[in-house]
């Protein structure tokens, strides 16, 4: 039995400008962080010429091209997999569509245990790489890179994206302390509410297709927001970073009426009543989790609770996509 797992990933400045739609024209940048919440993926060799999946649905077939989970049959036409005696199995620390890149997560460690399996070795980017071309240009799913890279790299990284689609990564330039800082200040809780990112994510692809002036402007001073956030963290001002995560909330609302509701607005602003700096939905929108960073931590903790919000306390992952059994 083979077992990977990938981090699942916070993004901390300039959401939204990894998409093809806006980095061919104007490049992007985002700086994301990998979480030790993960992806878990186990594949095993069968007896029998079946290929056996349980995901939250279970498969058996006898042919690949009858693989209804788009991004296993994908991963599987890939790379060329001709053995038919397989098993799959995924898992997963927090369940998919709540804004912290699972589906990346979950490719990453799926090809992964495939190369594993079939005793290749594979550098992240190529792993990154790989999983960006099954959803993006295989499934056309309109989506970014960033969940891709991070979950293969790990660790906290300012990521370029190019007009020739080409990605620029580097690590952080953050103290020890300053990580310290971050994992003891930022607090994560879930609204309750999962979504399709592609639902969100398709409006702003149209709008940047069409080089819609105010989506334009929009994704601009977000990624200042991103490069500004880098400046912030590698100078070790948390609080600034808490304030640029507010303004860049209140940027990110103005991409579609799809992005937040009334009850996300509640107890975003009842958190900073409470002694949040600043905060905003991890993710394209529309539910998953909402992260604040926090001087009044045990004071916005016991608010979020009274209404119902339930807390995922993480810590940084610097290991990326990796087999734990082999």
């Amino acid at each position: 039995m083979i077992m990977t797992r990938s981090p699942l990933r916070i993004s901390l400045g300039g959401g939204g400008t990894d998409l093809p739609s806006y980095y061919q024209e104007h490049s992007g940048f985002v700086v994301a962080a990998a979480i030790d919440k993960y992806v878990y993926i186990m594949t095993n060799r069968r007896f029998v010429p079946k290929i056996l999946l349980k995901y939250s649905q279970m498969e058996e077939v006898e042919r690949i091209g009858d693989i209804e989970h788009p991004l296993i049959r994908e991963a599987l036409r890939l790379l060329e997999w001709e053995d038919l005696r397989l098993e799959i199995n995924s898992m997963a620390d927090i369940p998919a569509g709540t804004g912290l890149g699972s589906s990346g997560s979950f490719t990453t460690a799926l090809l992964k245990a495939l190369h594993v399996q079939k005793k290749h070795l594979i550098h992240p980017r190529d792993l990154a790489e790989q999983a960006c071309k099954i959803e993006m240009d295989i499934l056309k799913e309109p989506v970014g890179k960033q969940d891709q890279y991070i979950a293969a790299l790990g660790g906290i990284v300012c990521f370029r994206f190019l007009p020739n689609s080409q990605v620029e990564a580097w690590p952080l330039k953050v103290s020890q302390g300053t990580i310290y800082d971050m994992e003891d200040h930022l607090l994560l809780f879930f609204t309750g509410y999962t979504r399709s990112a592609g639902e969100i994510l398709k409006e702003q692809d149209v709008k940047s297709k069409k080089n819609d002036q105010s989506m334009m402007a929009n994704l601009h001073f977000v990624k200042q927001i991103g490069r500004d956030v880098k400046d912030a963290l590698e100078a070790g001002d948390v609080k600034r970073f808490g304030e640029l995560m507010k303004t860049h909330w209140e940027y990110k609302k103005e991409r579609s009426s799809a992005m937040s509701n009334e009850r996300i607005n509640h107890w975003y602003d009842l958190a900073m009543r409470n002694g949040a700096l600043g905060g905003k939905l991890i993710g394209a929108g529309g539910g998953g989790f909402l992260m604040f960073l926090c001087e009044e931590r045990a004071r916005v903790r016991q608010v979020m609770t009274e209404e119902g919000l339930q807390e995922v306390r993480f810590r940084f992952d610097f290991e990326g996509t990796k087999a734990i059994i082999q």
